[in-house]
């Protein structure tokens, strides 16, 4: 099995806006999936579709490689929007409730929660009096009831202080490399998903711009020297005997871009393709963070069905 979640055409309507439209989308088994997207891009109501707390408009979800959703969605954990707990009880009484729900009786995989996700030493304190991030922790060990192999995370950063952001990445990847979970999570801050994701999802307006890995980002993003030259056949030639032929790429006619080698000796090209004859009209480092890499990316026009 090499995808636990693939839809196909993934489309909700609401009258006629479309809150999902079209969407292809693949989870591989062990991914940490961020996927990425404004507010209101269609992230929550895709996650519900899946979870089967909404009915698609059209379109196939497979989970586990199985149409049969129902059977196949008892090994999915979901933590949607606000985290369903209750502010009166103690997080033991919470996942007590829980395990009664689910037929499961066993105080020790409380403890075994309580303990993964840090809260085994709040006692008697009530949820009311939990921070935001104790209770997003908290709220992960209920999705967590049932021991899923598939856990979905809507928004679990939002709102958070810089501490409670740092607790829930550790859990995630907690969560990923020692109990082997394959988890998405949705998200519209990139800067922070950089930090865990495998492999990433662009929605915008609905639609699923582009899937692509962590490694396809990272270099996406990595500086480079741009080089525009009168005389693209010969500059790449002195470029391949000073860096090699895996340092420089030709973008098109008249342009190249030197992925590696480069910062050091950035005057010692310049100077070297002078000396040969080759016109320099442009010279510079170019690459984007992620943040504006992300922004290039919703900057896109996608238009909703109407």
């Amino acid at each position: 099995m090499e995808y636990v979640l693939q839809t196909k055409d993934l489309t909700k309507m609401y009258g006629k806006k479309a809150a999902v439209s079209g969407v292809d989308l693949h989870v591989k088994q062990g991914d940490i999936y961020g996927l990425i997207g404004k507010n209101g891009a269609g992230k929550t109501t895709l996650i519900r579709m899946v979870a089967g707390m909404a009915n698609p408009s059209s379109g196939n979800i497979r989970l586990f490689d199985e149409e049969e959703l129902d059977k196949q969605r008892r090994r999915t954990g979901t933590m949607i929007e606000n985290p369903a707990v209750y502010m009166n009880m103690t997080a033991r009484q919470n996942l007590k409730y829980y395990c009664c729900l689910l037929g499961m009786k066993s105080e020790n995989e409380i403890d075994e929660m309580l303990h993964l996700v840090g809260l085994i030493d709040t006692g008697k304190k009530k949820v009311k009096n939990f921070s935001l991030g104790m209770k997003q922790r908290l709220a992960i060990a209920i999705a967590l009831m049932g021991n899923p192999e598939f856990l979905m995370l809507d928004e679990p950063m939002n709102g958070l202080d810089p501490t409670g952001i740092k607790e829930i990445r550790e859990l995630i990847l907690k969560l990923n490399q020692e109990k082997h979970l394959t988890i998405l999570i949705s998200s519209h801050i990139l800067g922070e998903l950089s930090k865990i994701a495998t492999r990433y999802g662009v929605i915008n307006n609905g639609q699923l711009i582009e899937e692509f890995s962590n490694q396809e980002l990272i270099e996406r993003c990595e500086s480079r020297l741009e080089l525009k030259v009168d005389n693209t056949e010969k500059a790449a030639e002195i470029l391949k005997n000073m860096l090699g032929a895996e340092s420089y790429t030709i973008v098109d006619e008249g342009t190249i871009h030197i992925e590696k080698n480069f910062q050091d000796k950035i005057g010692k090209i310049n100077t070297e393709l002078a000396t040969h004859g080759v016109t320099v009209f442009f010279s510079s480092i170019i690459g984007e963070d992620l943040e504006a890499y992300f922004m290039q990316l919703m900057s896109r026009t996608y238009y909703s069905i109407t």
